[in-house]
């Protein structure tokens, strides 16, 4: 680890708590640009978190809305009734990452294209087209490589890799620095709670830092 610390975000990019969480996400990415290492994977939703019908959806959205201050309502257009996943926009933004678009410009565009303009993002050819777009991807390298089962088996990977935290909201943030403490938050999208756990892992880091430089690695047993 180059960085004295290491967040990784889990989200699912048909998540309306992940898309309230970008703001705070983006704040800690350019509070801490140098000492914390900033990545995010895949956590699919599964079929017991998903809405059964778009008012199904509307509901949540206008009981979370109020809740965070956001200043419009999110737009449940993209649900398909009886979807057991939506995995093609998950695919599409891991395909993009593998094609060069390592930063959040992809990810961020699919989950506004669904949240805010209520396109059918469980639909593959309708995610290729904005994950190119957003990108700057040739159409049919991002449809063929998003459709592989090799990017497929890295998101159920990462998902499996999320539900071994033994959480089950998303986001969900996995804070590990190089001394070794481990922090994990689910659910949260202040950043509060998570800037204060930072702090304190630099703080430890840097005192152990402090202390090699001055006398050095521990005696041999």
């Amino acid at each position: 680890m180059s960085a004295a610390v290491k967040l990784t975000y889990y989200l699912d990019l048909i998540s309306s708590w992940c898309f309230y969480a970008e703001p705070m996400y983006a704040e800690l990415k350019r509070r801490y640009p140098d000492q914390v290492e900033f990545g995010w994977q895949i956590a699919l939703i599964g079929a017991e978190g998903l809405p059964a019908t778009k008012e199904h959806e509307e509901w949540f959205y206008r009981r979370s809305g109020p809740i965070v201050r956001w200043p419009y309502m999110l737009n449940a257009d993209w649900v398909e009734p009886g979807c057991k996943e939506y995995l093609a926009p998950n695919l599409v933004a891991e395909a993009a990452r593998e094609l060069g678009a390592a930063d959040d410009r992809v990810r961020l565009a699919l989950a506004r294209a669904a949240m805010v303009d209520g396109l059918k993002l469980g639909r593959l050819e309708v995610a290729v087209e904005v994950g190119a777009r957003a990108g700057d991807l040739a159409v049919e390298e991002l449809r063929k490589l998003a459709g592989s089962p090799a990017i497929e088996q890295r998101v159920r990977q990462s998902t499996a890799a999320f539900h071994a935290l033994k959480v089950n909201q998303r986001p969900a943030f996995l804070l590990e620095s190089d001394i070794g403490d481990r922090a994990v938050f689910s659910g949260l999208v202040v950043a509060g709670p998570l800037t204060a756990t930072l702090d304190a892992m630099l703080h430890d880091s840097a005192a152990y830092r402090s202390h090699r430089a001055h006398f050095g690695a521990p005696p041999s047993s």
